[in-house]
């Protein structure tokens, strides 16, 4: 019995789009998580280096001696690295920061999440892939509804240094996308990932030290939904459950896909973050937003209309052989 390659490839994007799914509820998570640090008397900058030099603390190790071989990585691979590792992991969370310092979250949030129009216009002007209307029609559906939710009318302050901050979040979470679709497809993803917290944590410990840090913020009650716990176990969960565990996740579903239609899906991250918002700090969604929830979701769906193509079998007489940019668009139908 012959299995058509659609028969084959439709399971395994849906399986990538729902481990995406995953990793952005789980970075949704961290915003939660990370709210009730802040309360607790920790700066932004200084809850970001203490997450990810965590991270970094608890995943390199036991990559080390469980997956050895994972880590191994060639010179060529040195700007992969630093890449992905400054721009995907340090400079996304940086850069959030210092917008948010400047300008309403709201028009933060928008800002950072012109992420997936970026990734669209690489992936059609530098690759030379056509994106189906659909594609583009969820991508403005879904910053649509990302605006409600985010309810950018509500902030009159704008600083040209803060918006120029948030721009340079998209920046680097487009070089996220990018660089981990292209790296996922050549390394382990654990390997990877450890890799890449290793030098983010390098980075923003050089900005933020974590060990400068009073000792007595550690044992300090964060508020969770009406639960306390003390601040240390709260960074655990954070550095574990919202970058660890999202990173690896995302990165594994890179390898099935395409770039463009998971950062559409990191658009979840923010409308998952207001509702932990509701439920955890008591942050009520008005119906604006919850109509811009059901924008951004159908945008969401839109994208993932185009269904995959079966590429044309090379035994029936076809000259040449594509380029690995070609199959990867033409199986999901992009081309």
């Amino acid at each position: 019995m012959v299995v058509s390659e659609k028969a084959v490839r439709a399971p395994s994007q849906a399986r990538a789009t729902g481990l995406s799914l995953i990793s952005w509820v789980l970075f949704a998570s961290s915003g939660s998580l990370a709210a009730a640090v802040m309360a607790a008397g920790w700066s932004p900058a200084a809850v970001t280096s203490a997450r990810i030099v965590l991270a970094a603390i608890l995943l390199v190790p036991m990559v080390a001696v469980l997956r050895p071989r994972a880590l191994r990585f060639g010179r060529a691979d040195l700007w992969l690295l630093l890449g992905y590792g400054l721009l995907g992991v340090a400079g996304v969370q940086l850069l959030f920061f210092v917008a948010v310092a400047r300008v309403p979250v709201g028009v933060a949030m928008v800002l950072v999440n012109v992420a997936p129009a970026l990734v669209a216009l690489w992936v059609r002007v530098v690759r030379g892939t056509r994106l189906p209307g659909l594609v583009w029609l969820g991508i403005g559906l879904a910053s649509t509804g990302l605006a409600l939710v985010a309810q950018i009318w509500q902030g009159t302050r704008l600083d040209l240094l803060g918006v120029a901050a948030g721009l340079g979040a998209a920046i680097c979470s487009a070089g996220y996308f990018l660089l981990g679709e292209h790296g996922a497809s050549r390394h382990d993803s654990l390997g990877l990932t450890a890799a890449g917290l290793a030098i983010g944590a390098v980075m923003v410990a050089a900005v933020a030290p974590p060990w400068t840090l009073p000792s007595g913020l550690l044992t300090t009650a964060a508020v969770l939904g009406g639960l306390r716990a003390p601040v240390w176990l709260v960074l655990l969960a954070l550095a574990v459950a919202g970058t660890v565990l999202p990173y690896l996740a995302g990165l594994r579903a890179l390898r099935d896909l395409p770039a463009a239609l998971a950062g559409v899906l990191s658009l979840v991250e923010p409308l998952v973050a207001a509702v932990l918002a509701w439920l955890l700090l008591g942050q009520s969604l008005g119906p604006t937003q919850l109509a811009g929830a059901a924008i951004l979701l159908t945008g969401a769906v839109l994208v993932q209309l185009p269904g995959p193509r079966p590429r044309p079998d090379i035994r029936s007489g076809c000259k040449g052989r594509r380029s690995d940019q070609e199959s990867s668009g033409a199986r999901f139908g992009w081309r």
